[in-house]
């Protein structure tokens, strides 16, 4: 269930999806690449440039499949930027759960997909801090054309803005011994991570022409999205790439649905090797080239485990003990969770008392009694709201237990969000606050969203993009007539709760984070 609802957060079909803002009509001022020129589009606000389907890197097709991305072409003349590329290989969208049309890709799908997407409204001689986001998605699905995704707003308020595509599925985390062994780095998989990369080297080499500072660099992402950021944080390759961390519902804060924290994030070579032979016998194929030559349509729907794994390249080690033995790329971090990130099961909040028990027992072993008697399931009752309220704590006490754990070597600071507001949803408030829910608040994007939103939502988008706006220009949040938002230290967890109010909100207590320790 888990995967199906993290695959499904970012597609969308093009011919449901209305126009957004991003589409103008009016050529915007050309701009030199070190690959070539680009034109883009006037956006619905006019000092708003986008430049869409700019490519970073060689189609990754022929020899390229399952390669690390490669060098781009020159071109001559003037490219134009004027709309999205294809996205990268993956199931057709559909609409599930909470995650409307808004939410999911637009476009069709291709192999040729390493592309992305820039809003601006800087002066080539400017020089803004630079917001590059990478969408979520299981590592299944996702596209940088996702309407919830749109720059133009937080464009607008200072920060040049990028969404990227990147590999996914088998296409993009496919490991095997053949793969290990032609590599010279004797890594295999993790190829969408290694595109993030090379979006990030085309950031670094090109965004000055583009009004921004490449020296004022926010990764920023969301769900499999932010676990791409956790990764990149203790990444030799992404090292001097970027100056901020945004982690929006990654690593710690997916513990309220029973996803580990950073040691599960990436599994050892050996075993996605093992997986990838399985895939490989799956398909008939005896061999690396008779892979290769099958049709990309092969693998948009293709079944089996594919995420990041410890390929001693890309990532040396797991990401547990590389943040313990401070081998990290050391930036400020933002990171949080929402109140009901599992709220797309049907079990969510819907477990009888005995179903309750049981999960108790086999997830918390012999904390089980002290966790029951914390969250009772002595009734059905008790037992609907004692597995949502236990939910919520879970996902707060893993990202305390991440900061905590990264503050005992880091020498950034880190700041910790609780998002709670529901999306007003009359048809579906069982939602609540729901996987994703906080992204389009972050972007300014709510009128994507054909949703009875009040004035009180508005102001709260209008909050948190300020607070992500300031983060990404200096590295801390807080900013003129706007509640202080105190950094989190260990003897001072302190969360900022985003939604219901917005306010400093008090940790759990230690007897709560015991029971949820791993």
């Amino acid at each position: 269930m888990l995967q199906r609802l993290l695959m499904l957060t970012v597609m969308l079909a093009v011919m449901l999806a209305p126009m957004t803002a991003t589409m103008g009509q009016t050529p915007a001022s050309a701009v030199q690449t070190r690959a070539g020129l680009v034109t883009g589009t006037t956006t619905s606000l006019p000092a708003v440039r986008a430049y869409l389907g700019i490519p970073f890197a060689a189609p990754p097709v022929g020899a390229g499949r399952w390669q690390p991305p490669r060098p781009l072409a020159a071109w001559s003349g003037a490219r134009a930027a004027d709309h999205f590329s294809a996205s990268c290989m993956q199931p057709a969208p559909a609409p599930f759960g909470p995650w409307t049309l808004e939410f999911l890709l637009r476009g069709p799908v291709s192999e040729d997909c390493l592309y992305l997407n820039v809003w601006t409204a800087a002066k080539p001689t400017d020089r803004r801090p630079v917001l590059v986001y990478i969408y979520g998605g299981g590592f299944g699905s996702g596209s940088g054309d996702v309407p919830v995704y749109e720059g133009t707003r937080l464009a607008e308020r200072g920060l040049v803005v990028l969404t990227v595509n990147y590999r996914v599925g088998a296409l993009g985390f496919l490991a095997h011994p053949e793969l290990t062994s032609e590599s010279k780095n004797h890594a295999s998989g993790n190829y969408g991570l290694l595109d993030q990369v090379a979006a990030l080297e085309w950031v670094r080499d090109n965004i000055a022409a583009f009004g921004g500072d490449r020296s004022r660099v926010t990764v920023s992402g969301q769900s499999a999205g932010a676990m791409s950021v956790a990764l990149l944080t203790v990444s030799p390759l992404a090292k001097g790439l970027f100056q901020r961390a945004i982690v929006e519902s990654g690593p710690g804060g997916l513990a309220s649905m029973g996803v580990s924290g950073a040691r599960g994030m990436a599994r050892p070579l050996a075993d996605a090797e093992r997986d990838g032979v399985a895939f490989a016998t799956a398909k008939g194929a005896s061999s690396l080239a008779a892979l290769r030559a099958l049709p990309a349509s092969d693998f948009a729907r293709a079944a089996g485990r594919f995420a990041p794994d410890v390929d001693g390249y890309f990532l040396p080690d797991d990401m547990a003990s590389l943040v313990a033995g401070g081998k990290v790329n050391d930036v400020p971090m933002l990171t949080g969770l929402n109140a009901d990130e599992g709220s797309a099961s049907p079990t969510y909040g819907h477990m009888t008392a005995e179903q309750f028990r049981l999960q108790a027992a086999q997830r918390y072993g012999d904390r089980a009694s002290a966790f029951l008697a914390r969250y009772p399931a002595a009734s059905e009752s008790d037992a609907r709201r004692s597995q949502i309220t236990s939910a919520r704590d879970a996902g707060i006490a893993g990202v305390q237990q991440l900061l905590t754990e990264r503050a005992r070597t880091a020498h950034t600071p880190s700041f910790a969000y609780y998002f709670n507001r529901a999306i007003p949803w009359p048809d579906h408030p069982e939602f609540a606050a729901f996987h994703t829910s906080e992204v389009p608040y972050v972007f300014g994007t709510l009128d994507a969203l054909p949703r009875p939103w009040t004035d009180y939502d508005r102001a709260l988008s209008d909050v948190m993009m300020r607070y992500w706006v300031n983060f990404a220009t200096r590295g801390d949040p807080n900013g003129p007539n706007l509640q202080q938002w105190p950094a989190f230290h260990s003897t001072q967890r302190s969360f900022m709760e985003l939604g219901l109010k917005v306010g400093v909100m008090r940790s759990l207590d230690s007897a709560v984070l015991e029971l949820f320790a791993h």
